[in-house]
């Protein structure tokens, strides 16, 4: 004679099992969120509060307004402090004397053999994905990669000048630079691709981004009711 109670108890770990899962979806991506902006800002912290003097530290100010037994940890006063840093800087950089100062500056850097090519390198980066005057991954394509008959995910960058746009026509007529993320997108590869093999997507970089990253779990929402 079987249990009666068996079903429920079996129902009873599902519903327990589908309620954990759930509880899994909404707390992980809360939690991973506010741990990372929390490691951020500590990171901030470690660099910027090293150079501000011992009486301005957010412990001493503490102490001072809250008396020597307000002991706990204060976390964003090294990124306020970085942000009105450099607010500052931007706006002293717009005139004419920050921009002369700035030309000084690079001037003297142009004479260090290596000092010259890292901060020529990371100077170019910054001003791709933080002027808006240049178009940086605007447009999500798909390409054959890396063989004939498998497509990849990539996004469209700056179009080839100079010497390499010039032997890249020779090569094989109008070409496009495009940058190839590899899952879970901690690296990638810069590929010259002719413009007349690359599908034009509609997608956007954020969606294209995180289909990546996800392994193909993770696909944009359809604006076409299903």
């Amino acid at each position: 004679m079987n249990d009666p109670l068996l079903p429920r108890r079996r129902g009873m770990l599902a519903d327990l099992r589908a309620s954990f899962l759930t509880g899994l979806v909404v707390v992980l991506p809360i939690g991973l969120t506010f741990y990372f902006v929390w490691t951020l800002i500590g990171w901030i912290d470690g660099w910027i509060l090293p150079l501000i003097p011992a009486a301005y530290q957010p412990e001493a100010l503490m102490h001072d307004w809250l008396g020597p037994d307000a002991d706990f940890p204060v976390r964003g006063v090294g990124v306020l402090v970085f942000l009105i840093f450099t607010v500052l800087i931007g706006w002293v950089a717009k005139g004419i004397i920050g921009r002369s100062i700035l030309h000084w500056g690079e001037d003297m850097v142009d004479r260090m053999p290596v000092v010259r090519s890292v901060y020529g390198g990371i100077k170019q980066v910054a001003e791709t994905f933080f002027n808006k005057k240049e178009n940086s991954f605007d447009q999500v394509c798909l390409l054959e990669f890396p063989r004939p008959g498998t497509y990849a995910l990539g996004f469209l960058s700056t179009r080839p000048k100079g010497e390499l746009a010039q032997r890249l026509e020779e090569m094989g007529g109008e070409m496009s630079a495009v940058f190839v993320g590899l899952t879970p997108f901690t690296s990638g590869m810069l590929l010259f691709v002719p413009t007349k093999d690359l599908v034009i997507l509609d997608m956007k970089i954020d969606d294209a981004a995180k289909l990546i990253v996800s392994g193909g779990l993770v696909y944009p929402l359809s604006k076409e009711p299903a």
